[in-house]
């Protein structure tokens, strides 16, 4: 089932319909759905496929002469010599026919042929550049990707005209992958396993969430069980450091002074792992709104992707009783209370999300172009304080302030007065509207209050998921 990506596979037709030479570039981690995009980009049109494989050089060399044969029609024995003579090839047929081309885990060949990057830029610049072939390279590696096809000092620099980083769905398409689910299993299944296609679709219906992640996560034969670690490891040569750096933040410790108190990392070389971490999207640098974000001395990180995070907080601790057969002990040692706060945290990225999306078809009272959260010293309380999501225009003079509360029951009237209090707090700036994003519908109380002040805005979480 394919969902979602609307406007990656438009800009990939965009491109198509121009009738032009194209390469795309398409990359991010295993499963994201990178070559589910691709083939649903490729149905209707004549496309040339061949998957690199970790294998030597020579039977990767073999294979695409295989996938060259099939796709033109050749002798079932033809092998050719080299890459070099395998492109031209290709470049020969473009100049006859339109096609397109994809070369999926390119870094895997890369990394058995260095040269194939230089290659393939030769047969751009000398043939393929006039012709209507349209290239796609694929891959899961984010770092080799970067260095081998886009960074500078790569010979395909400047080749490229169009790229994308696919990451995971937004929680609106992740739901489209869960349609036996309502808005609030939706939500709380979103929050444990991210919106990686392949790992909603491990979800099975019919069974509790709980039932679903004891079997995913708590099973040393679980389908997400060492998959971090994996991932980790396919990006990063020595991962141990990295996964210290993780706990510690999945466990509270997001500043950078108590990430390295609690991994006994040197504070002058965890700005690398923190730097490699983000760059892989894995982790989040956040200041607060306001502050200038390379000057912030008060920023904290944040870890991006609901698989790690779920993870790192609640089963790297338990691996070795994992492992030793007692899963289901480990599962069930989550405390609803753990598990509340953790869903908290999410229905707080859902409801920026929600603001985001919004905000593209203005429908906000503030012309939104970013989001973000603040929090700072209440003069008054002499605490620190925070404001969950903040909506800001192009300015930053204007915004809206959000509070977030995934709790069954709380005090309505106090949460508000407390949200228009801190509001005041976020220096030149006017909160023209304030929002209370809560799990259920309000009180009719609150309801009624807020349908006589046009600043105050509620929403429930199955209203999240009406659009």
């Amino acid at each position: 089932m394919f969902v979602g990506r609307k406007n990656e596979l438009a800009k990939l037709e965009e491109a198509y319909r121009t009738k032009e030479f194209q390469m795309a570039v398409i990359y991010g981690r295993r499963r994201v759905g990178k070559t589910t995009l691709i083939g649903e980009f490729a149905k209707g049109k004549r496309t040339l496929f061949f998957t690199a494989l970790e294998q030597a050089n020579a039977d990767n060399l073999a294979d695409f002469s295989q996938a060259i044969a099939s796709f033109f029609d050749l002798p079932s024995d033809t092998r050719f010599g080299s890459w070099r003579a395998a492109i031209d090839f290709i470049s020969s047929r473009a100049a006859q026919e339109r096609f397109v081309f994809v070369f999926d885990e390119f870094p895997y060949a890369v990394k058995r042929e260095p040269s194939l990057p230089s290659v393939l830029q030769v047969a751009i610049d000398h043939s393929l550049k006039d012709t209507q072939c349209y290239i796609v390279l694929c891959g899961s590696s984010q770092g080799a990707m970067e260095s081998d096809v886009l960074g500078s000092k790569s010979p395909l620099y400047g080749r490229r005209t169009l790229q994308m980083k696919l990451g995971p769905l937004g929680y609106l398409e992740a739901a489209e992958m869960l349609p036996w689910m309502g808005p609030d299993e939706a939500f709380r299944s979103y929050a444990c396993v991210g919106g990686v296609p392949y790992y909603l679709a491990q979800l099975k219906k019919g069974t509790s969430l709980r039932k679903n992640l004891a079997q995913l996560y708590f099973d040393t034969m679980g389908f997400l069980y060492r998959e971090p670690e994996l991932l980790l490891r396919q990006e990063l040569s020595e991962p141990a450091a990295y996964n210290s750096v993780l706990r510690a933040i999945a466990s509270g410790a997001n500043r950078p002074k108590a990430i390295a108190d609690r991994t006994g990392i040197e504070r002058s070389s965890l700005p690398g792992y923190l730097s490699t971490l983000t760059n892989l999207g894995i982790v989040e640098r956040v200041v607060p709104f306001g502050e200038n974000p390379d000057r912030s001395k008060h920023a904290i990180y944040r870890i991006r992707e609901a698989l790690f995070d779920f993870w790192f907080r609640f089963v790297m601790p338990y691996v070795p009783t994992i492992e030793a057969g007692l899963g289901q002990a480990a599962a069930n040692a989550i405390t609803e209370e753990d598990f509340s706060t953790y869903l908290g945290h999410h229905f707080e990225r859902v409801c920026e999300e929600w603001i985001a999306i919004q905000a593209l078809s203005g429908s906000l009272p503030v012309a939104v172009v970013a989001t973000g959260s603040w929090w700072g010293t209440d003069p008054v309380e002499r605490e620190q304080v925070d404001i969950d999501v903040i909506g800001a225009d192009a300015k930053g003079k204007h915004i809206i302030a959000c509070e977030c509360k995934y709790r069954n029951t709380f005090d309505e009237t106090e949460t508000l007065r407390t949200l228009e209090q801190r509001a005041s707090l976020v220096e030149d700036c006017t909160a023209d509207a304030l929002f209370l994003f809560t799990k259920k519908p309000v009180s009719k109380g609150t309801r009624t209050k807020v349908d006589a002040d046009s600043r105050l805005h509620t929403y429930c979480l199955k209203e999240l998921y009406t659009q």
